[in-house]
């Protein structure tokens, strides 16, 4: 998955830093596309200290990773810039897993300019990773939105689905976690908006950091449960049928969760 980039480490903890000129600057426009190069599906980012306002994000290994909020004085030849999802689409390795993770910390400061208490302006904290209120002193802390994904199993087939927009490849049921929901409630709900189905024998998968929505995505299998046939919510959905498991296809790579879930069942890993 996106996320797995051994032996490669992502440190995430917060240092109060300026960029050096071996350190990587990462810019944004305004409508989220990353300045960087794709070259024969390698992706690469631009390095070098500036002068002017800018905040660290991680580390990966050795190498240092900071967000500029000034624009760059020139773009260097080859480079250009990309939406998450075309780089999703033509690069592989860890620099997608981080230009993700940057994308999801850049959506954080660009929604958050102003306190929503006060409407004083923020501006970041030195000790944590944090926006603070320069007039009432609140925080505001990154938005994580939580979402599950799941695989429904029906005997020797599985519920494959395809979005009405969007993503044009198989998916599995998905959505977003409401309030005061628990995490298999959600499970049940999503799969009876999106489907029809009724499910039961909910069990946890595994989970997957998904910068692109800024979610944290959690994995489900669970069994169909009484009457199976298949009534598909149109807005949501183009596609939604039991698929055995030696026809399911598979995304075109192997970043996502609902990916490595439809190889699973497909192999009979589970």
């Amino acid at each position: 998955m996106i996320q797995d980039i051994y032996p490669s480490r992502l440190d995430n903890s917060f240092t109060y830093l300026s960029p050096d000129d071996g350190d990587h600057l990462l810019y944004f426009d305004e409508s989220g596309r990353l300045l960087s190069k794709a070259e024969n599906g390698a992706l690469f980012f631009t390095a070098g200290a500036k002068d002017g306002e800018s905040v660290y994000l991680f580390s990966v290994d050795d190498k240092r990773y900071f967000l500029s909020f000034a624009k760059p004085d020139e773009i260097p030849e080859g480079f250009g810039f990309r939406t998450i999802r075309e780089l999703r689409d033509s690069c592989t390795g860890k620099e997608v897993f981080i230009a993700f993770t940057a994308f999801h910390l850049w959506k954080w400061y660009a929604d958050n300019k102003f306190c929503g208490k006060c409407g004083g302006k923020l501006s970041c904290d030195k000790t944590e990773r944090a926006l603070v209120c320069r007039d009432c002193g609140g925080k505001i802390y990154p938005r994580i939105n939580p979402a599950v994904i799941v695989g429904v199993i029906k005997g020797d087939c599985l519920l494959i689905t395809r979005y009405r927009r969007g993503y044009a490849h198989n998916a599995l049921v998905a959505g977003f976690t409401e309030i005061g929901e628990t995490l298999e409630q959600t499970v049940e709900r999503e799969v009876m908006e999106e489907t029809g189905v009724k499910v039961k024998n909910i069990r946890y998968c595994k989970s997957q950091p998904w910068g692109m929505a800024q979610d944290i995505l959690m994995g489900f299998f669970c069994e169909a449960d009484g009457d199976v046939e298949i009534r598909m919510d149109e807005s949501e959905l183009k596609y939604a049928e039991w698929v055995k498991r030696e026809d399911i296809v598979l995304q075109p790579n192997n970043f996502s969760l609902t990916n490595e879930m439809m190889r699973v069942f497909r192999d009979n890993e589970i």
